[in-house]
């Protein structure tokens, strides 16, 4: 066994591990915190955490390849990103100037911007430009504390497109220390000329058996939403992604309530995303399937729009995630800022934008339910704050607080 690293004498660590073992301290959502703490992680996975005095006498420091002293400093999970189009070429920030002029979102798409704009620009990016793109992304992400992401494909919107879109995700999966999970999005917007109906059978038809055959895809998602796929549409997309092995997701009642929510309980997919005009009957449906509702407050900040109520979803014991919806229309990398949203905007607590943005997003992925975790057998996925608690995440909002980042026990940012 090779001990990866030793990080110790931390002012709290954070497990996210409930139950007996979990720390000294805590609050109602049983964060596992430990004070004057240290994590040794050996083989990339978390084999001790606890008082510093004892990990660090069975771990010693200096047998580590990587020695983190964290005196003064909160240790927390890597965050979990589970929602971004973080692939894309262009530039869309004269948009953002447009809404502040009172253009919407619906206006800005109707006029040749929006989704097509960025689809336009991507189409003519090169794969060596996109692969770029994504990584400079990633290595702002990373910067933030987000060690694993979602991107999806979705700005091609023809098969070779999202075929290119997929395999330039997954290069950068291998490229880049943070882990990258693929989502395949053909049905994003309906292609400029063309009718929805018709575009939902080239997806069905065209693209979908091709993702399959690249293997690449994990899940499938589809833009629920008035004006671009209703219900019947996105459920024919899903089904379809379903049979050919990728995991459903919706994009569901972000700008109107379309029954996007439901259908996401209906088919059973691993999240419902945005949520914004969710009713409380949706929710409760959400609830009783097993469906993590993953909301995004960076999107309704940059729209100006209402925020979605994480209170309703969590008094009625929803799972819920938050994530950046990093994109040219929400452009931000920082699950931090997501974090500052969540507890101002979406009456969160800091606690629970912590669970939110790490166990929680982690389950929206399927991924295992160690991810977003610093306990025993975790993966080494680390993020060290240059503040003494994890409330100065969303506390100390517009700033970067993650100060060293660790990959499966392996330094990969110091600020």
């Amino acid at each position: 066994m090779t001990l990866t690293a030793v990080v110790h004498d931390a002012a709290e660590i954070v497990t996210l591990e409930s139950g007996e073992d979990a720390g000294d301290a805590g609050d109602e959502t049983e964060l596992g915190i430990y004070t004057d703490a240290a994590v040794a992680v050996e083989d990339g996975e978390v084999a001790r955490v606890g008082p510093t005095g004892p990990v660090t006498r069975e771990f010693p420091p200096e047998n580590a390849a990587h020695a983190v002293d964290a005196s003064g400093k909160s240790v927390i999970p890597g965050f979990v990103d589970p929602h971004t189009h973080a692939l894309f070429a262009g530039d869309r920030s004269d948009e953002f100037e447009a809404k502040l002029q009172g253009k919407t979102y619906q206006e800005i798409l109707e006029g040749g911007g929006g989704i097509l704009r960025t689809v336009r620009a991507t189409r003519e990016a090169g794969d060596e430009q996109l692969l770029d793109n994504l990584l400079g992304h990633l290595d702002t992400m990373l910067a933030h504390g987000t060690t694993t992401v979602e991107v999806k494909s979705g700005y091609g919107l023809d098969a070779e497109t999202e075929l290119r879109m997929l395999e330039v995700i997954d290069r950068a999966d291998d490229r880049h220390p943070v882990d990258v999970v693929p989502t395949f999005m053909g049905a994003h917007a309906v292609p400029e000329g063309r009718d929805a109906d018709e575009y939902v059978e080239e997806v069905v038809q065209d693209q979908i058996p091709e993702v399959e055959s690249q293997g690449i895809a994990e899940f499938c998602d589809v833009f629920c939403e008035e004006g671009v796929f209703d219900v019947d549409q996105s459920r024919r997309v899903l089904e379809a992604g379903k049979d050919a092995g990728m995991t459903p997701k919706v994009h569901a009642e972000e700008l109107a309530h379309i029954g996007g929510t439901q259908l996401a309980a209906e088919i059973g997919a691993a999240s419902a995303d945005h949520l914004l005009h969710s009713t409380e009957e949706d929710i409760a449906a959400l609830v009783e399937a097993d469906v993590v509702p993953v909301l995004l407050p960076g999107t309704a900040f940059g729209l100006g729009a209402a925020y979605a109520d994480a209170r309703a979803f969590l008094d009625a014991g929803g799972d819920v995630a938050i994530a950046t919806d990093f994109n040219p229309n929400c452009y931000s990398q920082s699950m931090g800022f997501a974090a500052s949203l969540s507890c101002v905007e979406m009456g969160m607590t800091p606690a629970e934008a912590l669970v939110a943005s790490t166990t929680n997003a982690a389950a929206a992925l399927d991924l295992p339910e160690n991810v977003g975790t610093l306990r025993e057998g975790a993966p080494g996925d680390v993020a060290i704050l240059d503040a003494p608690t994890h409330v100065h995440v969303p506390y100390n909002f517009g700033v970067n607080a993650v100060g060293t980042v660790l990959k499966d026990g392996e330094v990969v940012y110091r600020g």
